[in-house]
């Protein structure tokens, strides 16, 4: 199967990488060329850390490396599934998948990484909105297993179980769900999120403290470690989104403190700063 997967950033690239090194050939779109320059350099990073703890040899590399082709021309996009993960607004989703869609034959399957914004709103303008559906990895997805297969009110029962098998291929473990905004870990997750920084804004504790109480409580990592590894911006982005489409219910709110963080472009661990250092 060929795959396009649209969008060089940091899912992006995961994803490609994860294609591969299932066999597949993967063509990965950007409109800039840096970001695939350092795609293709995160990718090899990534595949020496498999190397470095035996998960991977040097054939495996190399045969990885081999399937992952670049472009930055969208009109190159002729394959059997694309993956897009790019920005999280409606309108350039939407936009894309019109484009696409009118390159492609009917039989292309276009899937989204949408972390919150609802199949159907996506699929609804698109022909043949029944081959649209969610595949919805997470941050690191070369390194997490779960994957969201979700189906919009058009999407075909055919599609979404391509979409399913297509995961498990991957050797991925995937789950299907409904069409809601944030589906299922999103929605419950987001409040991990959004109550430690309303921790944080009212001066209860600093974000270390917070960080440490909830490591210690038993999670891998607290909600201020975990926004800087999945991007302080992108973490923003997706509360937002569910905010408007919950209609601004309050236990939704984006917080002030992350939004400066936004604004000042401290965006984690990819920029070098985000709630903690990494100069």
């Amino acid at each position: 199967m060929k795959i396009g997967i649209v969008g060089a950033g940091t899912m992006g690239a995961g994803i490609a990488q994860v294609c591969a090194l299932a066999g597949h050939e993967v063509l990965l779109f950007d409109l800039h060329n840096s970001a695939l320059e350092k795609a293709k350099a995160s990718i090899t990073k990534n595949l020496n850390k498999g190397i470095s703890i035996g998960k991977l040899d040097e054939t495996a590399k190399q045969q990885c490396l081999s399937l992952i082709t670049t472009t930055d021309t969208l009109n190159d996009l002729i394959v059997d599934l694309v993956i897009e993960a790019i920005v999280e607004r409606l309108d350039v989703k939407t936009k894309l998948f019109q484009d696409l869609a009118a390159i492609n034959s009917n039989e292309t399957i276009l899937a989204t990484n949408t972390s919150s914004i609802p199949i159907t709103q996506i699929s609804a303008l698109i022909n043949y909105p029944e081959r649209v559906v969610g595949i919805h990895f997470f941050n690191p997805a070369h390194i997490m297993k779960l994957v969201e297969v979700v189906s919009g009110a058009h999407t075909s029962e055919e599609i979404a179980q391509k979409a399913y098998n297509f995961v498990k291929q991957i050797k991925k473990t995937p789950i299907m769900a409904k069409d809601s905004p944030g589906f299922i870990v999103n929605r419950v997750a987001r409040h991990y999120y959004v109550e430690g920084l309303k921790i944080l804004e009212e001066n209860v504790a600093s974000h270390e403290d917070i960080d440490d109480l909830l490591q210690a409580s038993g999670f891998k990592m607290g909600p201020f470690k975990l926004m800087d590894l999945i991007g302080v911006e992108t973490n923003y982005s997706v509360t937002q989104s569910m905010f408007d489409l919950f209609n601004q219910d309050s236990k939704f709110r984006p917080s002030r403190i992350q939004k400066q963080k936004v604004d000042a472009g401290h965006h984690g661990r990819k920029s070098g700063k985000g709630f903690y250092d990494y100069a």
